[in-house]
């Protein structure tokens, strides 16, 4: 199950930023990126659904991290991993790091 998780890991990475710089090189901006993100009624439920996911999960990390369920680096991983690339990749991560304990 750990290497399911290990490639959920690379798949959360490769697919948001594969689909970012074709973004980029369409010419696309930061203002015209969130434009198209709430352009449509399914667009903004998927952006809401995944908004409301991260935010979740940052909940219970803080959570965790205060009943001392993680350690500070890990904390701060899970942390950079949710602001730099995504859910996408702190989900599994944490999920990698956490199989079987």
């Amino acid at each position: 199950m750990k290497k399911v998780f290990l490639m959920l890991c690379l798949l959360g990475i490769i697919l948001p930023y594969y689909q970012l710089l074709l973004f980029i090189k369409g010419g696309g901006s930061i203002e015209q990126f969130w434009t198209e993100a709430f352009a449509s009624y399914p667009s903004s439920m998927l952006a809401m659904d995944l908004s409301v996911a991260a935010f979740a999960f940052l909940i219970f990390l803080i959570f965790a991290k205060v009943q001392n369920r993680i350690k500070r680096l890990q904390f701060t991983k899970y942390l950079i991993c949710l602001f730099l690339v995504g859910f996408s990749l702190a989900l599994p991560l944490y999920l990698y790091d956490n199989y079987e304990k």
